[in-house]
């Protein structure tokens, strides 16, 4: 029964982030209300805000990948030995291999990425949910009261990917293939994991 009960709230939720989704792509983001996705989706205000907190959050519905819950956790559960930043290389080479959308730049993508960067309102919540990132990162490198070079460590994780991102669509939009904008991708993850690391080693 919770099983099934499950099914269906995942479900629900699907169904009113397809429903957003498609009214803002059609309409633009600020146009639309969470009065007008409730009743495309056909459920009440209270359901959307219940799965939603934020209209934001509606557009913006990866969001653990956007606060790189997938990095806090390969940080987490490292095996012992394993320092962070290879903790970091492993999970990238990882979703490398399974073509994960985290680290993927096609057509479907960058088109995504380009609207969220026509909403200055979508704009400002992905910047919270980099901070969320980072303050996640921090715990994860030295625990409950982080030192400064964990701070640094953290923001240098996240800028790296924000700019991987940034350049790889940026790489397609001028012309690359998806596969030479993908490469861009990880030829900047690299970059940023080497700085990272050098922050990370004992001294």
């Amino acid at each position: 029964m919770g099983e099934r009960r499950e099914v269906k709230k995942q479900e629900t939720r699907q169904r009113i982030s397809d429903a957003a989704t498609a009214l803002f792509l059609a309409r633009g983001f600020e146009a639309v209300t969470v009065d007008d996705v409730a009743a495309a989706a056909d459920v009440s205000r209270m359901t959307v805000f219940n799965y939603f907190p934020r209209k934001e959050d509606l557009m913006l519905d990866r969001q653990d990948d956007l606060k790189l819950t997938l990095f806090c956790d390969a940080i987490r559960t490292r095996p012992d030995g394993q320092s962070p930043v290879d903790a970091l290389r492993a999970l990238v080479n990882d979703l490398r291999r399974q073509g994960h959308p985290f680290v993927r730049v096609d057509r479907d993508i960058v088109a995504w990425w380009r609207f969220v960067a026509t909403s200055p309102a979508l704009r400002a919540r992905l910047r919270e949910l980099y901070d969320d990132a980072a303050d996640g990162l921090e715990l994860e490198l030295d625990g409950p009261t982080p030192q400064g070079s964990a701070r640094l460590a953290a923001g240098v994780i996240v800028l790296t990917v924000r700019t991987a991102r940034e350049e790889s669509v940026g790489a397609f939009e001028r012309g690359a293939s998806e596969r030479r904008a993908t490469n861009v991708f990880f030829a900047v993850m690299e970059q940023g994991l080497d700085a990272v690391q050098r922050l990370t080693e004992p001294r």
